[in-house]
């Protein structure tokens, strides 16, 4: 019997480039609820969290950085040389994650929930998922995607992928192997086959939100309606953002759109996600002419519904220039910020990795209760 009654709980895995943070995110999309036990590992041991002063008192200070928090890249070269030092690492770590994954899970509302751990095999997740999922790529596309997504050399790319176990450990642990070797929307047909036999019912997403305003409702973007957003974000942006339908696509391996619908016609978009508890609205265009108030009203209420579903913290908007001024954002309890004024660390990480040079940014706190202060 299932430690969740009412949950399907699949436990992903994959090596470095396989792609299994993509399939996380193309799950989500259709309506699993995810983890990112990585993640959740950094935040375990963030200033203030539970894992924090274990490990302090176990590898001494010198791993801090000049703000107090642990610095992984220090911690890092010492552990992954050191398999003894690993060990009393994930000693301290993984019981946190476990304990917070068990929270998140009994309280989230979807049926199937996600839980992406690249040492899934190695840790007592993998005895509680009622399912083990693994990404599978050739070595030549994990070196191709390394070089070009993170900029490293061919023998640097070589070097992280040579330092995990093989993935035929994984590939033969696992009950089902998405292999991801060729298009986005060959990895997307892939994924949305498994989610029908986990989730037979769940074939689209309806309208979510109907404003009564101008006739205004969002709409959950899907992987079909990528050439018509690739249009849109072409179009709204005065060409300077041309995107392809292709482009798309692969971003959906790491954002969901919301479309704003006025009536028939598709008049703006934004993308956002939810990435360690923090929501993240970027990518606005809504078409002038239109009840833009109303449609960033609707869009932003909508956002943090969803993201409220996700568990998340904290939500940041990201708006254009020509909607940075609305009073939209001060009536919905969004307040101006800067990226080091937000306070805690995977806050301020996610308005860093998010915020262009100069770009507005706006916050607001979703929920009091943070999960790993404390447990």
């Amino acid at each position: 019997m299932s430690k969740w009654p009412g949950k399907t709980v699949i436990g992903l895995t994959g090596n470095i480039a396989t792609g299994k943070s993509v399939v996380r995110r193309m799950l989500e999309h259709l309506g699993a609820y995810s983890i990112d036990a990585d993640a959740l590992s950094h935040r375990a041991t963030a200033k203030g969290a539970p894992g924090y002063q274990p490990v302090v008192d176990l590898f001494g200070k010198w791993i801090l950085g000049k703000d107090g928090e642990i610095d992984r890249a220090k911690l890092a070269s010492l552990v992954f040389r050191d398999a003894q030092a690993l060990g009393q690492l994930e000693d301290i770590v993984h019981p946190l994650v476990i304990q917070a994954a068990d929270l998140f899970i009994r309280r989230s509302v979807q049926n199937v929930v996600v839980i992406e751990a690249i040492k899934l095999l190695e840790s007592n997740l993998k005895t509680e998922c009622d399912t083990i999922w693994a990404t599978y790529a050739p070595e030549e596309v994990q070196v191709q995607r390394l070089m070009r997504k993170r900029g490293l050399t061919r023998d640097e790319s070589l070097e992280r992928i040579h330092s995990q176990s093989a993935q035929t450990e994984k590939v033969s642990a696992a009950s089902l192997v998405i292999r991801n070797a060729g298009s986005y929307d060959e990895l997307w047909k892939q994924v949305t086959e498994a989610w029908k036999k986990i989730s037979p019912t769940s074939d689209t997403l309806p309208i979510i939100r109907t404003e009564p305003v101008g006739e205004i409702s969002i709409q959950r973007g899907r992987p079909r309606d990528s050439q018509a957003i690739a249009e849109l974000i072409t179009r709204l942006s005065a060409g300077q953002r041309a995107m392809s339908a292709e482009q798309v696509m692969e971003s959906f391996g790491e954002k969901a759109y919301l479309l704003i619908r006025s009536g028939e016609n598709l008049i703006g978009l934004a993308g956002w996600q939810v990435e360690n508890l923090v929501a993240r609205t970027t990518d606005i265009f809504i078409q002038s002419g239109t009840a833009r108030e109303q449609a960033l009203e609707a869009l932003i209420n909508e956002m943090e519904r969803a993201s409220h579903d996700l568990q998340s913290e904290a939500s940041l908007i990201f708006p254009p220039t020509d909607l940075a001024e609305s009073a939209v954002f001060k009536k919905l309890g969004y307040e101006k910020r800067t990226p080091q004024a937000l306070g805690v660390t995977a806050w301020q990480d996610a308005a860093t990795e998010s915020s262009a040079n100069g770009a507005m940014l706006y916050f607001k706190q979703l929920r009091t209760d943070r999960v790993l202060r404390p447990i």
